[in-house]
């Protein structure tokens, strides 16, 4: 009975946003603009707020506000709260209808490998219905608005629950009829080829760019800074398909087309790199059985494909 008389003693919520708010921006016209409220209104809840505690919540300078030492102690763990208010909100949401599942993804991942394989999961959990969003910016998932992110990276994502999907490695691919026309059987014969380059903003020091690959293998005479660029994976493989050039492939996303032979890798020769493709989640979210059912499917399905590409590999002596 003691606990809930304590949180029927709690400051109104309107207050408590409005500090927050102010207490980020340092002022109050920009927490108002923020709030939808105007700056009066947030200057009554702060002082709603300081005759509820008791104390003053800010300075006034000349050089505008400061936070009082009460209030700079108690602000992580409010911003904290309303993280956790906002989690909980989306969890509410989302176990009412029990049928959405929201992901996102970098969209070269996305179209390359997710959407493939996504009829599969469709059809094992037909009640669950996946809204996918590709996009190259890094969504926060603290918000709740987002179940799941697929992500490439080291794999640091403080605060998340993280597992390692799939391991990457780069490999040079071309269209078989280019391959055909003017065939590559060894290293050198690059020379007479036009170098696609992938562009993608992924800050892996270890994925060699086509100046870095052909250095590597000392070779000299190639100006490995030639070539076509694109900003997204995807597009790279979609022009070596097209016969414009040799593609440096991140191989996960291009092993669709090489197994259905719109590509071709005609040199053994493979670099692995430190990035590789992880599953996160708010740790709460992990209890929603759509999330649940989701990771189950994909880590499956993430095995598979690195089983099928060592049995490849073993094969064909890479």
């Amino acid at each position: 009975m003691e606990r809930n008389t304590e949180r029927r003693r709690l400051p109104p919520l309107n207050a408590l946003r409005a500090f927050e708010a102010a207490a980020r921006h340092l002022n109050f016209s920009r927490a108002a603009d923020e709030l939808s409220v105007t700056p009066g209104a947030v200057s009554q809840q702060i002082q709603n707020l300081e005759d509820y505690v008791g104390a003053a919540l800010f300075k006034r300078t000349p050089k505008g506000l400061l936070l009082t030492d009460a209030a700079q102690t108690a602000l992580p763990a409010l911003r904290e709260a309303f993280d956790r208010l906002a989690e909980a909100a989306s969890m509410l949401t989302a176990a009412v209808d029990g049928r959405r599942l929201s992901l996102t993804a970098a969209p070269s991942f996305a179209a390359k490998w997710l959407v493939p394989r996504l009829g599969k999961f469709e059809q094992l959990h037909p009640h669950v219905d996946v809204w996918l969003s590709a996009g190259l910016e890094l969504v926060d998932l603290t918000a709740g608005e987002v179940d799941i992110a697929i992500r490439y990276g080291g794999g640091r994502y403080p605060g998340l629950e993280v597992a390692r999907l799939i391991s990457e490695t780069v490999i040079p691919v071309l269209s078989p009829e280019l391959q055909a026309a003017n065939p590559i059987l060894q290293t050198s014969d690059l020379a007479n080829h036009v170098l696609l380059h992938d562009g993608s903003p992924d800050p892996d020091d270890s994925c060699p760019d086509w100046l870095m690959w052909l250095a590597a293998r000392g070779l000299r005479g190639i100006d490995g800074n030639r070539g076509p660029r694109f900003n997204q994976s995807s597009l790279v493989i979609e022009a070596a398909m097209n016969g414009r050039g040799v593609a440096l492939a991140k191989r996960t996303l291009a092993q669709a087309d090489l197994e259905a032979g719109r590509l071709v890798t005609p040199l053994a020769d493979t670099t692995a790199v430190d990035f590789a493709y992880y599953i996160v989640h708010p740790k709460a979210k992990g209890r929603l059985p759509q999330v649940k059912a989701f990771l189950a499917w994909i880590t499956a399905e993430a095995e598979a494909h690195e089983a099928a590409l060592r049995a490849l590999d073993n094969g064909a002596g890479i």
